[in-house]
């Protein structure tokens, strides 16, 4: 397996790419990694899938190792879909199937109602397409937590201190929880930390994963979601925040479209289950080639 990687103009900036390439000659996937303002980072083992067709990682402008430009004009949907745009035009992905996991299904979705040829298909991975239900959800989510780390958080929330440390303390029991189960927590997923950008996930989305303050909180496409006629699959881990019920019913929403929880994953089942997520995403785009 061979990777190259380069840099990509585009609205704003400048953003960075990797594409492996192995023995498969199955149709491309670009990857669409989560945040907004995170990075490809934890999605890197993913490459194993270039094994049947070449994979392309790239991390969306003011994150990971793309451009970080001081404009905070650029951070609104519309110039992630139109960057995912000019990806694609300037790797020649004529044909592709999209993978976008939590916020990168935000992107897919708002990317595949722009009605774009050549995507073979679309895997919409613990997916958030209604920032309402997905608050709501969370809402529900929270009760679960123990009463006094719920206390914190709705302190903090209220006295706007959702920078301080007893906020971020409280945050981690809810992630432990609701984000990623394994304990202890992968080492390398912290190191993860420096590629993500606060600036672009606060204005865009929030403080946290569930409290959701920035500009995609009203965002909701289940009503378009009938559009979307490509083969799809949504994915969830049983105690994802990305709610399984939540999950079906955009998945029952979507004509072409089939269903699959991960038993033991929360809303990482690509580190918490890697062989099973492997195998039902490769299943998945082989029959879709």
């Amino acid at each position: 397996m061979n990777a190259t990687e380069g840099m990509i103009d585009v609205t704003g900036g400048k953003v960075w790419y990797q594409k492996h390439v192995g023995e498969g000659t199955g149709t491309p996937v670009i990857i669409l990694h989560g945040g907004p303002g995170s990075s490809h980072y934890s999605m890197q083992d993913l490459k194993i899938l270039a094994k049947d067709r070449p994979v392309i990682f790239y991390d969306q402008l003011g994150c990971g190792k793309s451009e970080r430009p001081n404009d905070k004009s650029l951070w609104h949907i519309d110039r992630f879909v139109e960057e995912l745009g000019q990806v694609r035009e300037a790797l020649k992905l004529d044909e592709v199937h999209i993978l976008g996991h939590s916020w990168g299904t935000t992107l897919a979705a708002a990317y595949l109602l722009t009605k774009p040829a050549g995507v073979k298909s679309v895997i919409f991975s613990s997916p958030c397409l209604s920032a309402p239900l997905w608050a709501e959800d969370q809402e529900r989510n929270r009760q679960l937590l123990p009463e006094d780390v719920q206390a914190i958080l709705k302190e903090c929330e209220a006295n706007g201190t959702t920078d301080s440390e007893a906020y971020k303390e409280a945050t981690a029991e809810f992630n432990k929880m609701f984000v990623c189960r394994l304990d202890p927590m992968p080492a390398f997923l912290k190191e993860g930390a420096k590629y993500r950008s606060p600036e672009v996930y606060n204005m865009m989305w929030g403080p946290s994963e569930f409290h959701v303050t920035g500009n995609l909180k009203s965002f909701d496409c289940t009503q378009e979601l009938k559009e979307i006629e490509i083969p799809s699959l949504y994915t969830c881990g049983r105690y994802d925040e990305a709610t399984p019920q939540s999950t079906q019913s955009f998945s029952e929403l979507t004509p072409n479209s089939a269903f699959h929880v991960f038993e033991k994953s929360a809303h990482m089942p690509y580190i918490e289950e890697p062989e099973q997520y492997v195998n039902v995403i490769s299943n998945f785009l082989n029959q879709n080639d």
